[in-house]
């Protein structure tokens, strides 16, 4: 029996009339409300933090946390998008952080007004980033990785050794009037926002078309030049706007620790931490960067608590980095959906009915029972008994 003789006598394939399309549909409509709602309660859980938990350890925890969640998400809106793997993102951390500094002291804003320096801290991170784009972003992956470390160094020692920045002294920030008990949560609410600002762009784009080309070079950048990408302008793009983000959060941080030293404004433990956040979570992806934050950075603050070696975070750092990336290489959030698909196909395959079993009308099962070319009957027109020649039926019109 041919296939268009199957389908003809299974209207509900070809008519929209409810089938297998309705299940299908119903578990997508599921699917969409289930990761709403999720996301909706960590909005909820993230604002009511620091008003249900008072301890100022903890609500300490959480600003580095929403500190690091801003930054690996913009790491990743250009590192996870593009392949490009950065090392020198504390360039425009540090240079962020400086930038703020300088113009406190130079303007000396009172309270909260502080705040709005930040966004002049993104903006000379992002020029800064644009020079340094279009040296680097020339070579491929490999080589850029080489050089944006290289760019690291060299922004480091003129830290310091210009007296701009104060030299090995650095940049201390004012001290804040506010009350003590509630002190860490306005720096936990701006990087709230900035971190939830920077996942929402970072959808934004991965569903724009400028968000295709960057994942067109990530896949292959010779056919996407091929196909009309201009390459060296996309990157640049992402480049500069990855940049000018982390260089705002690096003014937060300056305000929030009260001193911007060369060594930790500039530390390579930044771009390190940043790079296995995003690998642990799933490089690339919208949330696995986001959740490799929220499990990296309490940890790294519990383990610098707990052990008084200064030096054992940063040893456990390393090690995690080598399991992740040999045993868990494409991150949580990859390898969850993968064993989350398999284990659907495994459930659709046990639903199914076994050989000359009964199955529901509009089963794709039927649809496969017969195959074109046999003799045997139709299994959604049980009717049917003229044999098949073998011969294309025209939708089971004889």
């Amino acid at each position: 029996m041919s296939q268009g003789t199957v389908n003809a006598g299974n209207p509900q394939a070809d008519t929209g009339q409810p089938g297998t399309s309705q299940p299908a549909a119903g578990r997508e409509r599921r699917g969409t409300v289930i990761r709403l709602g999720g996301l909706a309660a960590v909005l909820v859980i993230a604002a009511i933090f620091p008003l249900v938990v008072t301890n100022a350890l903890y609500t300490q925890f959480a600003v580095n946390t929403m500190i690091f969640v801003g930054a690996v998400a913009a790491w990743n809106l250009f590192s996870g998008y593009t392949g490009y793997l950065s090392l020198g993102t504390a360039v425009f951390f540090g240079s962020g952080a400086y930038t703020v500094g300088l113009l406190t002291k130079q303007w000396k804003l009172p309270g909260g007004d502080i705040f709005l320096l930040l966004p002049l801290g993104g903006l000379v991170a992002a020029l800064i980033a644009v020079p340094l784009g279009l040296i680097a972003l020339r070579v491929r992956r490999h080589t850029f990785v080489v050089i944006t470390i290289a760019f690291f160094f060299i922004f480091q020692l003129m830290a310091f050794n210009l007296s701009l920045t104060g030299g090995n002294q650095g940049l201390s920030s004012p001290f804040f009037l506010w009350s003590a008990s509630d002190y860490n949560n306005p720096f936990y609410y701006v990087g709230l926002i900035i971190a939830v600002g920077t996942i929402i762009l970072s959808w934004l784009i991965r569903n724009s078309r400028f968000g295709l080309q960057l994942l067109a070079i990530r896949d292959d950048e010779d056919r996407a030049r091929g196909l009309g990408v201009r390459a060296m302008r996309v990157k640049l793009i992402a480049f500069a706007i990855s940049g000018g983000i982390v260089g705002m959060i690096g003014g937060l941080w300056w305000f929030f620790i009260g001193q911007a030293l060369p060594e930790t404004a500039f530390n390579p433990l930044f771009d390190l931490s940043v790079a296995l956040m995003a690998f642990l979570g799933g490089f690339g992806t919208l949330a696995g960067p986001v959740l490799g934050a929220l499990i990296l950075e309490p940890l790294q603050q519990w383990i610098g608590i707990t052990f008084t070696n200064g030096y054992t975070s940063d040893i456990v750092l390393g090690v995690l980095f080598l399991l992740v990336i040999l045993f868990l290489p494409r991150g949580i959030v990859p390898t969850g959906a993968e064993y989350v698909t398999k284990w659907r196909a495994a459930q659709a395959r046990r639903r199914e009915p076994a050989p000359g079993g009964s199955a529901p009308p509009g089963s794709p099962a039927i649809t496969r029972a017969a195959a074109p070319g046999t003799s045997k009957p139709s299994a959604s027109t049980p009717s049917s008994s003229t044999p098949s020649t073998g011969t294309p039926s025209t939708g089971g019109v004889r």
